[in-house]
């Protein structure tokens, strides 16, 4: 694929915001209950939303992608939002939501990758280093979750939400001698499965790659971009049942497909998943939720 350098229009937010201590009342509020550790609004009121994890600050950013044709889905019109670490010029999380709106025809509009025209010079960098490096494009937000519109699906394609990834992690082969599926594809279209159809029910879902780490990092492309040894995604569901949550961890290896391996023996607790991560997930919760559900999972309440 060719590296494409069009910029259409686009609605994006880049700020920066301070996390939350017991005094804090500001931010999502959920009347009655008591939220520590939510992320506390500045610029950016999207960082309230339950898919975003607490914020890193310092010179990680938080970039929010709109679309302004996305009104009927998201009273925001939030596409998705992504945590770009300045510094070490790579993302650290993708968060969106997940629900029957997100469903449609648009898929793969474009046949390259772009640099996000929001980030200063110096913050990002301006060459490629994926191509030719024996690393796929990785998305983070999928594609394939954004298809409701042109540009809902456009913005998945900015680097900002690519991570290096092996082909036999993130892609498939269907013919050959070597045919498999990738981890990492069948954790995303279990992520599709589970898209609610009731218009009262939200799937948030929060994925990324260890940057933060030395030995969560397999190496880094000619010395610059780094490429994560492990990926994950927290889930959070819900509906009229309330609220459960779960996560995935796994390790990405170029020689195995893991395509008969239930996806049972990558599920972690939220808890669990924090632990690996340094991310606080879902940190948006009231506090008495957020304890119950990240401490376990219903492997039966998820089909796993």
């Amino acid at each position: 694929m060719k590296k494409l350098h069009l910029l259409p229009l686009l609605f994006l937010s880049v700020f920066v915001v301070s996390c939350g201590n017991d005094d804090d009342t500001t931010g999502t509020n959920y009347q009655g209950s008591q939220n520590a550790n939510k992320n506390v609004v500045t610029d950016e009121a999207a960082v309230s939303r339950l898919e975003f994890p607490r914020l890193k600050g310092g010179r990680s950013i938080v970039i929010v992608y709109r679309t302004s044709d996305s009104k009927k889905y998201d009273n925001d019109r939030v596409n998705y939002a992504v945590e770009w670490d300045c510094d070490k010029k790579s993302q650290r999380w993708s968060c969106y939501q997940m629900h029957q709106g997100y469903t449609g025809s648009y898929s793969r509009v474009v046949d390259g990758y772009m640099n996000d025209p929001s980030l200063e010079d110096g913050d990002y960098w301006n060459t490629d280093y994926i191509y030719g490096s024996g690393y796929e494009h990785g998305h983070i937000c999928p594609n394939a979750d954004r298809k409701y519109s042109y540009m809902a699906n456009y913005q998945t394609f900015y680097m900002t939400n690519m991570q290096p990834q092996y082909h036999k992690f993130n892609g498939y082969t269907n013919s050959g001698g070597d045919k498999g599926e990738g981890l990492w594809v069948r954790m995303e279209n279990k992520i599709r499965d589970w898209t609610p159809s009731a218009s009262s029910d939200t799937l948030y879902v929060c994925k990324g790659g260890t940057i933060d780490n030395e030995s969560q990092i397999i190496e880094r492309i000619k010395g610059k971009l780094i490429v994560p040894r492990y990926f994950f995604m927290a889930c959070l569901m819900k509906n009229s049942m309330g609220y459960r949550a779960l996560g995935f961890w796994a390790e990405q290896q170029s020689n195995e497909w893991h395509d008969d391996e239930p996806l049972s023996d990558y599920v972690v607790t939220i808890d669990e998943l924090e632990k690996l991560t340094g991310i606080d997930f879902f940190c948006n919760l009231p506090d008495n939720i957020e304890k119950e559900v990240e401490s376990k999972v219903a492997l039966k309440a998820w089909g796993l």
